[in-house]
């Protein structure tokens, strides 16, 4: 049995308890602010809207406390909340544990990636390492299997964590790709709010068109930032992206069906796609590099486009060659 604490409450935070206790028999603490009344509500009922949590679960409101548990940490909050919590990780001076990113986002304001976030805030004894992939919560917990994959900075300890999370339910792959890994995750975020934009137009053969061309600006994005640009084909972004097109329990993918509608339920939330296509597309004028599907869902939220053109700014790229945009 291992010791693993999570940080974080919402509802991949609460799959991951789930998982690392009935799954994986490990003993597992679970961080949440004393003020958050979704932690508040998981403490007294045992549940949320999405799971039912395991009795053996501990909770904690003391961060300190929670880091000191274990030597392996699972964060997973909102992207766009990394840069605080990261400065309140770090004074609590944390050495030698290995911190598990389970989430994914860039930094809207500095286009930093999460994992770059961390690491400046805490020491180098720590390893950092990122887990994504492909998966809903609903379909995990009705035992569908799952591959995902893990990436850090030290291929040893992403040996290591693949033995410790395997099961019959996830398949973990690994990747020395931390670059690609997490912009890949990120973006996809975004592709799905452009994929729930065509199936609120009811353009949805679409989709294919958008998977193919997504994947490829967003790997011209990786290879431009030093990562491997074939990683965008893998289970961080395509993988994960084939999963949110077609899937009714993609978050980002109903948000952008939504919106485009002008029918924004009041239970929908801010999905992560949101911050994150304004990071990539300052990350794309950054670096070079041409992504109008990026740009194309970037204008409409934070611009104010017309959201109406959006299928011949989403493929207007159609006068390119296909893989050369010059």
């Amino acid at each position: 049995m291992n010791k693993i604490s999570i940080l974080g409450c919402g509802r991949w935070a609460s799959f991951h308890a789930w998982y690392q206790i009935e799954k994986l028999k490990n003993d597992v603490t679970m961080w949440g602010r004393a003020e958050d009344e979704f932690f508040v509500q998981l403490m007294n009922t045992k549940k949320n809207s999405y799971i039912k949590m395991p009795r053996a679960l501990r909770y904690s409101t003391d961060l300190k406390a929670t880091l000191d548990f274990a030597d392996t940490i699972i964060i997973s909050i909102s992207a766009q909340a990394m840069q605080e919590f990261s400065q309140k990780i770090g004074k609590c001076k944390p050495e030698n544990k290995t911190f598990v990113l389970c989430m994914k986002g860039i930094d809207q304001n500095t286009g930093e990636r999460l994992s770059e976030i961390l690491r400046k805030n805490i020491s180098d004894s720590n390893h950092i390492c990122v887990w994504v992939g492909p998966g809903h919560i609903e379909e995990l917990t009705a035992g569908q299997p799952n591959v995902m994959i893990i990436s850090g900075d030290d291929q040893q300890t992403v040996k290591r964590l693949i033995n410790m999370f395997e099961s019959p339910l996830i398949s973990i792959l690994s990747s020395d790709d931390l670059i690609g890994v997490e912009v890949g995750a990120a973006a996809k975020n975004v592709m799905g709010i452009a994929a729930g934009f065509l199936d609120g137009l009811g353009k949805t053969s679409l989709k294919g068109a958008l998977m193919a061309r997504g994947c490829y600006e967003v790997s011209s994005l990786i290879e431009k930032m030093g990562g491997n640009k074939m990683t965008a084909f893998g289970m961080s972004h395509l993988g994960d992206f084939e999963a949110t097109l077609f899937s009714k329990n993609s978050h980002n993918r109903r948000y952008g069906e939504e919106f485009i509608q002008d029918k924004l339920s009041d239970n929908i939330g801010t999905a992560e796609g949101i911050g994150t296509s304004k990071a990539l597309y300052q990350l794309s004028q950054k670096y070079g590099v041409f992504m109008p599907i990026t740009t194309t869902i970037y204008s409409i939220l934070y611009l104010k486009a017309d959201r109406h053109d959006v299928l011949y700014d989403l493929f207007k790229i159609a006068t390119h060659r296909e893989f050369n945009y010059e």
